[in-house]
């Protein structure tokens, strides 16, 4: 097979040998898979908007090459609803302030924050965003001491939220600091606590606000604390953002939380006027220790069915309690257990990149059979010991990988308002492929994802006029390729992700 050998550069030898060996037997013996679609049997009318996740760390500050290289890829990416999320780990990169206020000053400072947020709310100039300053001023809360926090903002520290009862009980504390916040980037600035004016001439647009990241203050805060201050902190934005709108949950284990969905879905749980526009929550399917990409095929996959099944669970419970609600899968992927340990220093294999890849197209066809809204990948970019598993940039050579490739062939082919139709899979090895014909603007399209770690090959109706863009091992970090029909049928390398057009 000719990607062999470009296989074995990018990859340790064995692991490329397994791999170009297992793609280049599968198909001795195996009759093709024989698809059937029925362009005129409509199952659902797709509301899926296909994107991404960006977390905000030192490499894709100003001026750095990864950033720059990251978001050209994110401006010709175009998506809707990207998600901004300066976090946990980095205070300087995402606390506009630091110390609490005094009667004789405040520590208000946007000097790092402002060239990371500008840098990305250019490259989504056009499209709507979802904004997520996630972590909130330790000051904020009843503590022991005050927390410490690294003066260099590029150290990372995870001891930075402390405390669970906010020191001021009614929330406006909490409120006002989002307010202003909000307003440095949408009012051309804000009067402090004191009255003094800070101006910053910014004059954007936030239609969607995210309140807080739940993974950030597990076990620290209940249903009833984290929908209070939901609560507090829309008050606080709606005052100086009347247009924007506010998603809330960003669980990270929906499935151990039902009482969480329950309780914030409720209407009654909030305060008069406010809005449940949103909800969030998040998936990552991660291996145990030891396991290699023979079972990684599997184990993503299998985890991910279980996660749908929490979706059409929660989706029950938003229906009955909130059905003008609307949901945000905005955090969608894998981590491998090496990350954040000294083993995250050497690459996963290529063809980890490109089963990520295979795992998010599965995903964005079920959750687009459930009609979710939005559904996001994560993330821009990892780095070892910052979840480099999860990134969707080769921090080696500052291109967008294979997960970053699959989401720009989904999103240039697929759309909210697409029609999927019926579609069947017959054969022995139709449990190994995910197949669903779309109706879109454009003409008839297939999204075909091969889960396995060896070579497909199916059988297409109309074979002879398609045209197919794939990503796979061959296209590396590179963007789909042409590939051709023989006899009507599509041979689908390893964890490949297809797009096939008539």
């Amino acid at each position: 097979m000719n990607s062999c050998h470009s296989l074995a550069n990018s990859c340790k030898l064995l692991v490329a040998i397994s791999i170009c060996s297992a793609a280049a037997t599968a198909l001795q013996g195996q009759e093709p898979v024989q698809l059937s679609v029925h362009w005129d049997k409509t199952t659902v009318v797709s509301k899926s908007t296909p994107t991404l996740q960006i977390v905000v760390n030192p490499p894709l500050r100003h001026g750095e090459p990864l950033s720059t290289a990251s978001y050209l890829a994110v401006k010709e990416l175009g998506a809707d609803y990207v998600r901004y999320v300066p976090w946990l780990p980095y205070p300087r990169l995402g606390v506009a302030e630091l110390e609490p206020p005094t009667p004789l000053k405040t520590s208000w400072n946007f000097s790092v924050i402002d060239p990371m947020t500008i840098d990305f709310l250019e490259a989504t100039e056009g499209h709507p965003t979802v904004m997520n300053f996630s972590t909130i001023p330790t000051w904020l809360f009843k503590t022991d001491k005050p927390v410490a926090y690294p003066a260099d903002p590029n150290q990372v520290t995870w001891d930075y939220t402390q405390g669970s009862e906010l020191r001021d009980p009614s929330g406006k504390e909490l409120g006002d600091y989002y307010a202003r916040l909000v307003s440095w980037f949408v009012n051309g600035g804000f009067s402090d606590e004191n009255g003094v004016r800070h101006d910053s001439g910014h004059h954007y647009k936030f239609p969607v606000w995210e309140v807080l990241n739940e993974p950030e203050y597990e076990h620290a805060m209940t249903p009833e604390q984290y929908t209070s201050r939901y609560d507090a902190i829309v008050e606080g934005i709606r005052r100086v953002s009347p247009t924007t709108k506010f998603m809330g949950m960003a669980l990270a284990t929906p499935s151990e939380d039902p009482a969480f969905v329950e309780y914030f879905l409720n209407p009654d749980h909030h305060r008069a006027g406010i809005p449940l526009d949103y909800i969030s929550y998040h998936f990552y399917a991660t291996p145990s220790r030891g396991q290699t990409v023979e079972d990684w095929q599997y184990t993503f996959f299998d985890q991910a069915a279980g996660f749908l099944n929490a979706v059409r669970y929660i989706e029950n419970i938003r229906k009955r309690l909130s059905p003008a609600t609307k949901t945000d899968l905005d955090e969608l992927g894998s981590i491998l257990p090496t990350d954040n340990t000294d083993a995250d220093k050497v690459p996963p294999p290529q063809a980890y990149w490109n089963l990520s890849g295979a795992l998010y197209a599965y995903l964005y066809v079920e959750l687009s059979r459930l009609q979710i809204d939005i559904i996001g990948e994560s993330q821009l970019v990892g780095y070892p010991t910052q979840f480099p598993s999860v990134s969707m940039m080769n921090w080696e050579n500052n291109k967008p990988n294979a997960r970053f490739w699959v989401l720009k062939l989904i999103k240039d082919s697929f759309h909210s308002g697409d029609s999927l139709v019926e579609t069947s899979l017959k054969g022995d090895a139709s449990s190994d492929l995910v197949a669903q014909g779309y109706l879109t603007p454009g003409g008839h399209k297939l999204l075909l994802v091969n889960k396995r770690n060896h070579a497909l090959e199916v059988t297409l109706p109309d074979g002879q006029a398609a045209t197919a863009l794939t990503v796979d091992l061959e296209s590396e970090d590179g963007p789909a390729r042409r590939v051709k029909t023989a006899a009507g049928k599509l041979k689908l390398e390893p964890f490949a992700v297809t797009v096939v057009s008539w």
